[in-house]
């Protein structure tokens, strides 16, 4: 059965989540503190997205997102924030998180946003060919991994998804709503700032220079291109 982590220490939220999920056909573990989350993880490693409130007792979720990135790059993450915590949700996404939902959302939305990485996180099976290489780049398509200039960067499965999908269209100038539908998928009910944070996240790991890129240019008022 495909497995997600709940953490969320509002026993009445949890709640909502986990009867939601179960109802969506997932099996959930749950957890109210950061460290019962990490514990959690390190005895279900099969849990392949997780959902993590932000503001909690002990170590916050912001943190308990950092720790599980630095041993895994595969699992989704899902950051729970509030309306007025704009700069949470650029946070957890900076801190290696997928995607975010805000409070209160609703269960539909929790679903759709839940399948849409569990999706990414199951690998699904590839077509095209094993390998996509343009210099200095090699993505490998049947492992998932990306290499430069010969080095292995770790990426999350989102920023493998948008690193191949620039790859796939060299030269095209996409926009953001492109983007969101290529990589999200056309379900996804989430915001275009999404787009922007990840692909910020990913000029970190692949430019010379984050800020002056030249890898994936930036289309002004319309979007991005992958500038070969």
């Amino acid at each position: 059965m495909k497995k997600v982590l709940v953490l969320e220490d509002e026993s009445s939220i949890r709640s909502f989540i986990v009867i939601n999920l179960r109802r969506a056909g997932y099996e959930v573990i749950e957890a109210e503190s950061g460290e019962e989350a990490l514990e959690k993880l390190q005895q279900h490693k099969d849990v392949r997205v997780a959902l993590l409130d932000i503001m909690l007792p002990g170590i916050d979720g912001f943190e308990v997102c950092r720790r599980i990135r630095a041993t895994n790059t595969k699992i989704g993450i899902i950051m729970l924030t509030a309306r007025s915590q704009e700069m949470d949700k650029v946070t957890g996404l900076m801190t290696g998180a997928d995607d975010y939902v805000t409070k209160p959302f609703s269960p539909a939305e929790l679903t759709a946003r839940v399948d849409a990485l569990m999706r990414r996180s199951g690998g699904a099976a590839e077509t095209a060919d094993e390998e996509l290489r343009q210099e200095p780049f090699l993505l490998n398509t049947r492992n998932r991994t990306l290499e430069k200039n010969g080095q292995r960067i770790k990426l999350t499965q989102m920023e493998y998804s948008i690193m191949r999908m620039f790859m796939e269209n060299p030269g095209k100038a996409l926009s953001r709503e492109e983007i969101l539908d290529l990589v999200w998928g056309r379900d996804y009910f989430g915001e275009l700032k999404i787009v922007d944070v990840n692909i910020r996240r990913l000029r970190l790991k692949i430019e010379d220079n984050p800020t002056n890129p030249t890898y994936i240019t930036t289309v002004w008022g319309y979007g991005y291109k992958w500038g070969f």
